[in-house]
């Protein structure tokens, strides 16, 4: 009996002494704070700079070049003087016209006042009838003939002031295609300058006809407004607006044409360069933002890894809406405020004590391309 109480004694002493598991160390996490803010809708797209206006100035009467008054890659305006090709040859015909029309008006007049003076006798029975109207007649003739005589002034006239060319549009010139002192015609295949109005400028961009119906919609409520980003996508934005929707959807690729807008004050636009176009469509406001890494996805659906008061993470179901640029939108699930896991979920599980190694927060889009988000948007053709 008393050999038992002590071999239970030294047992209890041996299990006194046994250490105790380690504790699970903190798993070393990133977090950010689930934010409210707007998300706008925002189609991405490549665009193609196209002039408002593209014009190839070419003469209407043909003569030797005999000067050109602006230099190549000048700005002018509509009306200003380009070209002026020798015009006495022009003069001369004008001259001649009018010289021609003033001999036909007096044989008119003249005749206007026999048949008048036969026409008085006639009533009298002094000439026949006949005369009389042949004197009309012959009136009349005449009168075709100034008539025909003003066309040939006003044709003289239209190839006189054509000898001085002037700009149709106001515009950036390009090259000089025929140099002074060279002979042009008309309506030749080579035009002397072609002239491209950049204030403002077009871009032309497609969008997939998924987009086609909120493109609309939205397009009949307000101006939508269009970002462009030169230099593909690294240039400083230049604001615009939507002007054209295509009346028809190419059927080879799917998509929509539609063309925006620029004020284009500061030349950064240049016709047939290659830009980054942002459409923003709506903007959804105080919608639930996280960034894009904190949306995993389960076997039963997208769950986001949440920090509790504890400092332990918990698993949390969520319904993820579109991305907006690096951030994505939070349907159901959480309410703002919350500290999720944005790396390191991987060493993750239900309860586990977490390091916070850094936190932020994720930020709603600011106006027209977004503050936060690189590149905020859902569709590229």
């Amino acid at each position: 009996m008393k050999l038992s109480r002590t071999l239970v004694l030294v047992l209890s002493v041996a299990a006194c002494g046994k250490p105790a598991a380690p504790a699970k160390p903190a798993v070393p996490v990133t977090v950010a704070l689930a934010t409210r803010g707007d998300a706008p809708y925002v189609v991405e797209a490549n665009g193609l700079v196209e002039p408002m206006q593209a014009v190839s100035v070419q003469s209407q009467v043909g003569g030797v070049l005999t000067s050109v008054h602006f230099t190549e890659g000048d700005d002018v305006k509509a009306g200003q003087l380009l070209f002026e090709v020798d015009p006495v040859p022009y003069r001369a015909a004008m001259q001649q016209a009018r010289a021609v029309l003033a001999r036909d008006k007096a044989q008119y007049d003249a005749a206007v006042r026999d048949a008048e003076r036969y026409a008085a006798l006639a009533q009298r029975d002094f000439v026949t009838r006949s005369q009389a109207d042949q004197a009309m007649a012959n009136a009349a003739a005449l009168k075709a003939v100034v008539d025909a005589d003003q066309a040939n002034v006003e044709n003289a006239q239209f190839n006189l002031d054509n000898a001085t060319i002037r700009a149709p549009v106001s515009g950036r010139t390009g090259s000089v295609l025929v140099r002074q002192g060279n002979l042009i015609r008309p309506n030749a295949s080579t035009p002397l300058v072609v002239i491209n109005q950049i204030h403002p400028i077009l871009v032309r961009f497609a969008v997939p006809q998924r987009e086609l119906a909120l493109v609309q919609k939205y397009s009949s409520e307000h101006a939508l407004q269009a970002t462009a980003f030169p230099g593909q996508g690294s240039g400083a934005p230049v604001p615009g607006t939507l002007s054209f929707v295509d009346n028809g959807v190419d059927t080879t690729t799917g998509t929509v044409t539609l063309k925006a807008r620029f004020a284009n004050e500061a030349n950064q636009l240049w016709p047939g360069q290659f830009v980054a176009v942002r459409l923003e469509l709506f903007r959804e406001a105080n919608a639930v933002l996280v960034p894009t890494p904190a949306v995993q996805t389960g076997q039963d659906g997208p769950f986001v890894f949440v920090i509790d008061k504890q400092g332990t993470a918990q698993m949390q179901p969520v319904t993820a809406g579109r991305p907006v640029g690096d951030l994505t939108v939070i349907g159901q699930g959480l309410k703002g405020g919350e500290q999720v896991v944005v790396d390191g979920q991987s060493r993750l599980t239900v309860g586990a004590k977490v390091d916070v190694k850094a936190a932020g927060s994720a930020k709603g889009a600011g106006p027209g391309t977004g503050n936060a988000p690189s590149a905020p948007a859902t569709a590229k053709p």
